[in-house]
């Protein structure tokens, strides 16, 4: 079985509440690979950077859409 198989099989074993909260991961996913660079890629040089830094990490785990340039 491919993985969209069973994606789609256990998708429909899930009630609609539990639906829903997958598709709010799943765009929550698809937001942090769109505006978060790797972590690897950063790595904060001050304890204010640092801490500014877990911040942010907390706002996008909750789900908050970050904005971008011509947004902020």
């Amino acid at each position: 079985m491919g993985k969209e198989e069973e994606l789609l099989e256990n998708w429909r074993e899930l009630t609609p509440e539990k639906q829903k909260k997958v598709l709010e991961f799943v765009e929550l996913l698809k937001s942090e690979s769109e505006t978060t660079p790797p972590e690897s890629d950063f790595v904060p040089q001050t304890p204010l950077a640092q801490k500014l830094w877990e911040i942010r990490q907390r706002a996008i785990a909750t789900g908050l859409r970050l904005l971008n340039e011509d947004e902020i």
